[in-house]
C-alpha cells in the first residue's frame, strides 16, 4: 500500500506540476523490493498446494513475460511509441520474475552474492557503455540498435537491470528469512520463529554505508566521483543511492513486520487493514491506471490546443492541485475496487492469474 501511495503522489506531483516531493525516488525501490518479497510468498504457496517445481518455474516464467509484454504496451500506449524502450519499470520487473523463476532454489548465501554483486559491477557497466552519452537533457535517447537496446536493458535505461535487480533479489531473500517454512523434522509450535534483527542490522549497516560514501564523496579522486560514487541520484542508480533505498527498505521492511505482523492490536483497525489489502491486491493494475487517468488528460489537452502533446507536462498545474487530484484518484479507486467486491475477477491481476496459471 505504501508503494503505491507514494508512486501516486509522486508521479501526479512531477507530471503535472514538475514538483518533487520530498520522498521521490522511494517509490520504485519499494516496488522492485516487493516484487521479490510477493514472489516469494507466491512461489511458496504454490509449493504448499502440491504444484511440482517444473510447473512452478513455466508459470514464473509465463508471469515474467506477462509484465514484460505489459511494460512495453505501457511505455507505447501511456507514454509514447519512440518510449517504447526506455526499459521503464515494469519491464525490470518482469525481467526479475524471470530471473527469480531460475534462482528460487539457490541457498540464500548464494542469492546475497548475487545481489551485492549486481550493485557492485553496475557502475563499471555504465562507464563502459558511458552512460552520459544516452542521455539527452535528462531524458534516455539511444538508438533502436540490438546493441543500444541491450545496453539500455542491462545498464543506460531508466530502470537498467544493474542494479535494480538486487532489489527484487533482497526481497526474496527477506521474504524467505521471514516467512521460513517450519523444518519437517521439528513441530511447527516448537520452532521459534525467525529473528527480524538480522534484516534491521543490514538496513541500518547498508543505510549507514551510504551515509558514509556521500560524506566522502568530495575528498575521492575525480575518476572515482565521475565513474563509481556519483553522488545520491536515480538516473543514473549510484551506489549511495540503491545501497541507501535498499537499507531503508529492509528498516521499514523489518520493522512494519515486527510492529504488525501477528500483532493483537493491529486486528483492532480492520478499516485499516482493509484498506491496506485491496490497494495491495491491486497494486499492478493502479499503477498503471494513474499513468492513464494523470497522463492522458494531458496529452489530449496539449493536442486540442493546437500544441504538441506533451506540451502541458510538468506545468499543467500548482503543486497543490497536483496532490489533491492523487488523493481524489486513490479515494475514487478504492472505493471503485470495494464497490466490485473481493472476488478478484477483474483488474490485470486476474488476466494475468487467467493466461499464466
Amino acid at each position: 500500500m505504501l508503494a503505491i501511495f507514494v508512486m501516486v503522489l509522486v508521479h501526479f506531483c512531477e507530471n503535472l506540476s514538475g514538483y518533487k516531493l520530498p520522498f521521490s525516488g522511494f517509490g520504485a525501490p519499494l516496488f522492485a523490493f516487493l516484487s521479490g518479497v510477493s514472489y516469494r510468498l507466491w512461489s511458496q504457496a504454490r509449493q504448499a498446494k502440491g504444484v511440482t517445481d517444473e510447473e512452478i518455474f513455466k508459470i514464473s516464467v509465463r508471469r515474467g513475460l506477462f509484465v514484460f509484454g505489459v511494460g512495453f504496451a505501457f511505455n507505447i500506449l501511456v507514454w509514447m511509441p519512440e518510449d517504447t524502450f526506455n526499459w521503464d519499470v515494469l519491464t525490470f520487473i518482469g525481467a526479475a520474475l524471470l530471473l527469480l523463476g531460475v534462482v528460487r532454489k539457490l541457498p540464500l548465501p548464494v542469492l546475497a552474492v548475487m545481489a551485492a554483486m549486481s550493485l557492485l559491477v553496475s557502475p563499471i557497466l555504465r562507464a563502459l557503455a558511458d552512460y552520459d552519452a544516452y542521455w539527452v537533457l535528462g531524458y534516455l535517447d539511444g538508438d533502436l540498435t540490438l546493441s543500444d537496446l541491450l545496453i539500455g536493458f542491462l545498464a543506460v535505461g531508466y530502470f537498467p537491470f544493474f542494479p535494480w535487480i538486487c532489489f527484487s533479489l533482497t526481497g526474496y531473500i527477506a521474504s524467505a528469512w521471514l516467512f521460513a517454512e517450519p523444518d519437517d523434522e521439528l513441530d511447527e509450535a516448537d520452532e521459534p520463529p525467525p529473528a527480524v534483527w538480522p534484516l534491521l542490522l543490514a538496513g541500518a549497516l547498508l543505510a549507514g554505508a551510504s551515509g558514509a560514501l556521500l560524506a566522502a564523496g568530495p575528498y575521492l579522486p575525480v575518476v572515482v566521483t565521475t565513474h563509481v560514487l556519483r553522488g545520491w541520484t536515480m538516473f543514473p542508480p549510484t551506489v549511495e543511492y540503491v545501497s541507501g533505498m535498499l537499507g531503508y527498505t529492509l528498516l521499514l521492511f523489518g520493522a512494519s513486520h515486527w510492529a504488525i505482523d501477528g500483532r493483537p492490536w493491529a486486528m483492532r483497525f480492520p478499516g485499516v487493514l482493509n484498506i491496506a489489502k485491496t490497494f495491495s491486491q491491486y497494486s499492478f493494475t493502479i499503477y498503471v491506471l494513474h499513468h492513464v487517468v494523470h497522463l492522458w488528460p494531458l496529452w489530449i489537452y496539449g493536442v486540442a490546443t493546437g500544441h504538441e502533446a506533451t506540451y502541458y507536462w510538468m506545468k499543467a498545474m500548482p503543486v497543490a492541485a497536483a496532490i489533491a487530484l492523487a488523493l481524489l484518484f486513490l479515494l475514487v479507486c478504492f472505493l471503485g475496487l470495494r464497490l466490485l467486491g473481493s472476488q478478484r475477477t477483474y483488474g490485470i491481476e486476474s488476466g494475468m492469474r487467467w493466461l499464466c496459471d
